[in-house]
């Protein structure tokens, strides 16, 4: 008589033990199981590569589990936590069943991605930049991965879960559009291979201090004006500081205009043109002499537009991205 029932649980074994156990309930036709936003007749199944959604921000990387297979593979939200910190709260996630599937979402703050035992690592290869010349471009690239716990035992009949993620920062962006006819501009660059937006300000100042914002006036500035411009970053973990590669000026917005006046690029900078920080903070700062294109010489305006090219480096990595004589003459400055 035992061999009987048991004989059909073997053959049940067969296939996943959860199909077996929730059959009854995908007869219902419902969406829902234990409360949970899930379908059985497509969530019963162990997870897979398309169950997780990677949200690679500015401040915050965001993940989001579909947790109906993982509910499926025997497991509660409390069982996933980031890189194994299973005993730790703060690397778990939480459920929002707002959704469907209902989904486990964890929240890692980038300015403090190794307290849960993330990873960043930053690779350097020379390559060309946001204009295309030849630099030493940096990316940066946070891993991990949430898993399940292993069991106190020898065997186990529930699988072993493990969802790995990894985002790619570029670290180097051209911001323009800045016009000496207004005071600033702000912009939003995406890198279309990666997910890190980062907002980058080009500023004008009226003097050194690099307080009161330049205020042009109808006529225009007078020639040799000294204008104080800085590349400011905000909304960005401070564990990157802001290194202007290259900053050029052009008669029109377009920053591939074929006629183009550089400011300083690599070891060449313009007589007129002083840098005073770069790569030591989130801002970079310079100044330069107001001049006119000999294009515009029958307008009575010359319209200049600046633009750079800027890098996103860690401390200890900007002076290496940055050219020896460069900063040498920054050295020499802040002294």
């Amino acid at each position: 008589m035992l061999c009987g029932p048991f004989h059909r649980l073997s053959q049940a074994y067969g296939q996943p033990l959860t199909r077996w156990l929730l059959g009854t309930r995908a007869l219902s036709g419902g969406a829902q199981f234990n409360g949970y936003n899930c379908d059985t007749n497509f969530h019963s199944r162990f997870p897979a590569e398309r169950d997780i959604s990677v949200y690679c921000g500015v401040q915050t990387l965001t993940l989001k589990i579909n947790f109906c297979p993982v509910l499926f593979s025997g497991y509660t939200d409390a069982d996933l936590a980031l890189n194994g910190r299973h005993g730790d709260a703060h690397c778990r996630g939480f459920v929002n069943n707002n959704t469907f599937p209902t989904v486990v979402i964890f929240s890692i703050s980038l300015a403090a991605l190794e307290s849960c035992g993330n990873s960043l690592v930053v690779s350097t290869a020379q390559g060309p930049n946001a204009y295309g010349n030849l630099s030493l471009v940096q990316i940066g690239n946070i891993s991990g991965y949430i898993d399940t716990p292993d069991p106190p035992t020898i065997i186990s009949y529930l699988p072993g879960l493990l969802y790995k993620f990894s985002c790619s920062y570029p670290l180097e962006y051209l911001v323009n559009n800045t016009q000496l006819a207004s005071s600033a501009a702000a912009i939003s660059v995406k890198d279309s291979t990666g997910s890190f937006i980062s907002t980058l300000n080009l500023l004008l100042y009226n003097d050194s201090s690099y307080i009161q914002q330049l205020s042009i006036p109808m006529a225009g500035l007078t020639l040799k004006t000294r204008v104080f411009a800085a590349v400011k970053a905000s909304n960005l973990d401070r564990r990157w500081n802001v290194l202007m590669d290259y900053c050029y000026t052009t008669p029109s917005g377009n920053p591939n205009d074929d006629l183009r006046y550089d400011l300083f690029f690599s070891c060449e900078k313009d007589p007129q043109t002083t840098v005073f920080e770069n790569g030591k903070s989130q801002m970079g700062r310079f100044a330069f002499e107001v001049f006119r294109f000999v294009k515009h010489k029958n307008q009575k305006m010359s319209t200049v537009f600046l633009h750079c090219v800027t890098k996103l480096c860690r401390a200890d990595d900007c002076p290496m991205l940055m050219p020896v004589r460069f900063a040498q003459n920054i050295s020499t400055l802040d002294k």
